[in-house]
């Protein structure tokens, strides 16, 4: 089964990519008061959409260890904040891009584009605690707790324009976007899921073998005897 996602998940990717992004540019109609700056929608929103729902992943994955600690519990943690993170970071850089014609600035402190920095930074202290803590255990276990609390900002960013007055406009859905935006929107939401679950396998494949380098037992030196006997009694 894992085999088979990884080799059918590039193509289908990059088949939805495809066809929602040529959807998007030329046949779905331009808004009509962005006009076609409003495009790189099919990009930022989906792009945000997987953040949120790798960094959902990685509050699980963070509660779970607490309660059962595992190796490969701690190693999906780890891949899927890395995972979104970047499609966070991915999201805001294209969100700067497409406010500069709209509100005239790269950057506002808007109370939506405030909480995702905030998002970035935590994630990316997260990371960092990640590459500093030697210890496996100690290491899993401080992420966690910081996983945790970073993930109470996240329903946070998705409500923040409902809980406060804001340039952003709300959330994107079926609802509030033209009926001939939607299967782009859609299927280019597709697209950035089946990445982001492409990526946060080979991630995962790469936090295990590194998990398995560190909690290796040591191998005593033929001719060794004090070298076999500690590792039997580590055994």
């Amino acid at each position: 089964m894992g085999k088979f996602f990884r080799m059918a998940l590039p193509p289908i990717a990059l088949g939805l990519l495809a066809v929602g992004h040529y959807i998007g540019l030329f046949v779905a109609p331009p808004d009509r008061e962005m006009g076609d700056v409003q495009r790189i929608m099919y990009a930022h929103v989906p792009a945000v959409w997987v953040a949120l729902v790798g960094l959902t992943l990685n509050f699980i994955c963070s509660v779970t260890y607490l309660f059962k600690q595992s190796w490969k519990t701690d190693s999906l943690a780890e891949a899927s904040a890395e995972v979104g993170l970047m499609f966070g970071a991915v999201g805001v850089l294209l969100g700067a891009i497409w406010g500069k014609p709209t509100w005239g600035v790269y950057w506002t402190w808007d109370p939506r584009l405030t909480t995702a920095a905030i998002m970035l930074v935590t994630y990316m202290g997260y990371m960092a605690l990640r590459r500093f803590v030697e210890d496996p255990e100690k290491r899993a276990t401080w992420s966690s707790v910081v996983g945790i609390i970073s993930a109470v900002n996240l329903p946070i960013i998705w409500f923040s324009v409902k809980w406060w007055r804001s340039l952003h406009q709300v959330q994107s859905s079926p609802k509030t976007v033209d009926p001939e935006m939607v299967v782009p929107l859609r299927v280019s939401a597709f697209a950035f899921l089946a990445f982001m679950i492409l990526f946060i396998i080979h991630r995962y494949r790469i936090a295990q073998y590194e998990r398995q380098l560190e909690v290796a037992l040591p191998e005593a030196l033929p001719g060794d005897g004090a070298g076999a006997n500690r590792t039997a009694g580590a055994a």
